[in-house]
């Protein structure tokens, strides 16, 4: 479509997640910043789910830091965390969660958590990170070669490696680690009808929140039962520490095991792939990691800024404010888009070049300020491992078929990646 001079283009919708099922829409993201930085989108009716009253779509590098840095204005706490209201009923369950608050009861619960991640347990963590990986990579490869040459990488590694993790840092028994990965598919997959299956209806036959107390019942009696048990039999993992903490009351436990339970698992599971699939679009720079001619942290950091686990990210704005020149009104939604912040030509030379020794990296892929991602290091560790071992059993990595992408505005998943084995 052709554009007057001196007009600006219209402003392109990146609220529908059927849009992301193609891949993330960079052209529509460069128009935002480029023309509309603090831009109104509508929230209609989709795959089921209510129209919501909209909300502002803050796409460039430096109105996202700002918007994730001031809590005060900029709330978590008064309409929670996700472009989707919540039903007004669940928003006093929902706030509970330590990424539904703001300072300073924020930053009390945060202290309390950053407790169990000891330095002697990231030790021991990443040589069972190892383990795993080489362990899933050697399946995954026999697998393929004794078959007709392909495996799924999604199917075969990135998921169980984030799950199994996940249960040996939280202290999950083996015979119920399937369970974290069914309540997230639950919680985060819930607009991807492969990953959430028949939603739950009301009885108006709308779908019910998946974050809604309804929902989370058997999470959290899980959780409640997981939480008995290491009281009576303490071991080396962070549920133990969290349950037995007497700052931490049961309640705050039981969101806790929900918000490690799906952001933990769900971080990772979406960046393996995410980074996986980059280096297989990308062999000269495949190559140069498998060569050891560039740092792995350097390359982790650039894959993330490529490929974020998270989409976005909602916002209240707790008072009348301005954003890049756009009047925001309390109350109004405001929503961070973290990939389009990742590919600002105001912050990163050349952003859609994939850069292995990008430094400095100032990426939003685990957010800013007082809400940055609790859980980065880990995260960045599970990642390092991960593309240690993939570069020492795979001499090349190329795609066999197109990768399934996640159908989510929220998660920047893929729910297949197909590879060549040779």
């Amino acid at each position: 479509m052709s554009v007057a001079r001196g007009t600006a283009p219209p402003v392109p919708d990146v609220f529908d997640p059927r849009r992301y099922a193609d891949g993330v829409p960079h052209a529509a993201y460069r128009v935002l910043r480029d023309h509309h930085p603090v831009a109104w989108q509508r929230e209609p009716e989709v795959l089921g789910w209510p129209a919501g009253p909209g909300f502002w779509a803050v796409t460039r590098h430096a109105d996202v830091v700002r918007v994730l840095k001031d809590s005060a204005t900029y709330s978590s706490y008064l309409g929670a965390t996700q472009i989707r209201d919540p039903d007004p009923s669940d928003l006093p369950f929902i706030r509970r969660m330590m990424l539904n608050q703001d300072p300073p009861g924020h930053g009390r619960l945060r202290r309390l958590v950053s407790r169990a991640f000891t330095p002697r347990r990231v030790e021991h963590f990443e040589s069972v990170a190892r383990e795993r990986a080489r362990t899933l990579l050697g399946q995954a490869l026999a697998g393929a070669r004794a078959g007709d040459g392909t495996c799924d990488l999604v199917a075969t590694v990135t998921d169980d490696y984030a799950l199994l993790n996940l249960a040996d840092l939280l202290g999950v028994p083996e015979r119920d680690r399937g369970l974290l990965l069914r309540w997230t598919r639950r919680v985060i997959g819930y607009q991807d009808p492969d990953e959430a299956g028949t939603p739950t209806l009301d009885a108006t036959g709308k779908p019910v929140d998946p974050r809604s107390p309804a929902m989370l019942r058997d999470m959290f009696a899980y959780a409640r039962q997981l939480a008995a048990h290491k009281r009576r039999h303490p071991d080396d993992d962070v549920l133990t520490t969290l349950a037995v903490d007497p700052e931490l009351a049961p309640a705050e436990l039981e969101m806790f095991f929900f918000l490690l339970t799906v952001a933990g698992n769900d971080t990772v599971r979406g960046a393996a792939p995410g980074g996986l699939l980059e280096l297989a679009q990308h062999p000269h720079a495949y190559d140069a990691l498998r060569k050891g001619h560039v740092q792995l942290g350097t390359a982790v950091d650039e894959l993330l800024r490529r490929q974020p686990p998270v989409l976005t990210f909602r916002r209240t704005a707790a008072c009348d404010t301005e954003l890049a020149g756009q009047r925001i009104r309390a109350g109004d939604k405001v929503v961070v888009f973290h990939a389009s912040a990742n590919h600002d030509e105001r912050v990163f030379s050349n952003p859609h070049r994939l850069d292995l020794t990008r430094a400095p990296n100032p990426h939003v892929s685990f957010g800013d300020g007082p809400h940055v991602c609790l859980g980065a290091h880990f995260a960045r560790l599970q990642l390092r491992v991960l593309y240690e071992e993939t570069v020492r059993a795979l001499p090349s990595l190329r795609t066999a078929g197109p990768p399934r992408r996640l159908v989510s505005n929220f998660i920047n998943g893929l729910k297949s990646l197909p590879i060549q084995v040779t």
